[in-house]
């Protein structure tokens, strides 16, 4: 990542504690995490409360690993190609034609647009967030931080009022995040979130063995809207080119597609797992409840198949327009909704 200065600040932190530090990337604020010792630093822009970098250290005094893709400067961060590690509210992927009904109203959300009117993954990765409150402790950061930018008018085409928070927690070897919608205004507003992180284990995704526990693959049409009703679900039995429930290598598979009964394990957790036999080095992506949306990243601008996109959702592509998902999005005023995940870095050394 280039372009990154830092100021610091310690967040009442002391010598043996974890630290923060305010900085910039080009003209864009960012706050950066690090370990007493050096061996875990996390970036994170405001702009989206958007992951940055995530350094870890392999091994016993050995030197720190990248695991994310992030952006690397403040043009990429701006232009949000990719959408790397981007945080998804208050809807994860398309929906389609930028419109859907909700309280007894159509609304668009392209309003005047003709031609392509493809609208990704929400609003919250280029909202303005604050940071409001830091916790540091010898093997561990808390970070909160809160946006209230989801307001009528600001959104063309989504007419509700919401807080978001994002709580992100640093370990040695753990990065989790919590994100939590609060509606704040009079209506039932359509909500669900999500992430969309590049992970790297410094090998082409082509070398990299991948576990997902899924039962099921939402199938699409071309556009990449799922089909109507039941039609979009089908056993990964019968397609066995996405069926990774038993791990194997992913080769030159090209994959964007969305993996739905997931299977949890102790705790209700659900663990993909992606992983590189040449070093015995793996990551454990985590989420509670949702579905889980793979991309190789065969369309990126910038070192396509370099880094895996593992993204943990509460709900499929198109959730707006599909009735059966209507229960689950309604955020009632006054109410809040939490979704939690994150990644575990296991390195071979450890």
């Amino acid at each position: 990542m280039t372009g990154h200065r830092e100021t610091g600040r310690g967040g009442g932190a002391t010598a043996d504690t974890f630290r923060v530090a305010e900085g910039r990337l080009g003209d864009e604020p960012t706050v950066t995490v690090s370990a007493p010792d050096g061996a875990v630093r996390v970036v994170l822009a405001l702009r989206g409360a958007t992951l940055l970098s995530w350094q870890v250290e392999r091994g016993v005094a050995g030197p720190r690993t990248e695991l994310t893709d992030g952006y690397r400067d403040e043009a990429e961060l701006l232009s949000q190609d990719g959408v790397r590690a981007g945080l998804l509210a208050p809807f994860p992927n398309r929906v389609a034609d930028g419109r859907y009904h909700h309280g007894g109203r159509d609304h668009d959300l392209l309003p005047g647009r003709v031609g392509d009117r493809t609208v990704y993954h929400g609003f919250a990765r280029e909202a303005p967030f604050r940071l409001v409150a830091a916790t540091m402790t010898p093997d561990s950061a808390r970070l909160l931080l809160r946006t209230t930018s989801m307001r009528p008018g600001r959104y063309p085409g989504y007419p509700f009022a919401l807080d978001l928070d994002v709580e992100y927690t640093i370990g040695r070897h753990e990065l989790a995040i919590e994100i939590r919608a609060t509606n704040v205004g009079e209506t039932t507003a359509p909500y669900a979130s999500g992430w969309h992180p590049y992970f790297t284990l410094s090998r082409p995704v082509d070398d990299l063995v991948l576990h997902i526990p899924a039962h099921t693959l939402i199938r699409t049409d071309d556009s990449l809207i799922p089909l109507r009703g039941k039609e979009a679900l089908l056993p990964l039995d019968r397609c066995p080119d996405l069926d990774f429930r038993t791990p194997r290598r992913l080769g030159d598979a090209v994959i964007d597609a969305c993996f739905a009964d997931l299977a949890p394990g102790p705790g209700g957790r659900t663990e993909t797992v992606l992983s590189d036999p040449a070093t015995g080095d793996a990551l454990r992506v985590w989420q509670h409840g949702g579905y889980l949306h793979v991309f190789t990243g065969d369309t990126l601008a910038r070192d396509r198949r370099a880094s895996l996109a593992l993204e943990p959702v509460e709900a499929p592509t198109d959730a707006y327009n599909r009735p059966e998902q209507a229960t689950a999005l309604s955020l009632e005023p006054g109410r809040r909704r939490e979704f939690r995940f994150g990644v575990t870095y296991l390195p071979a050394t450890r």
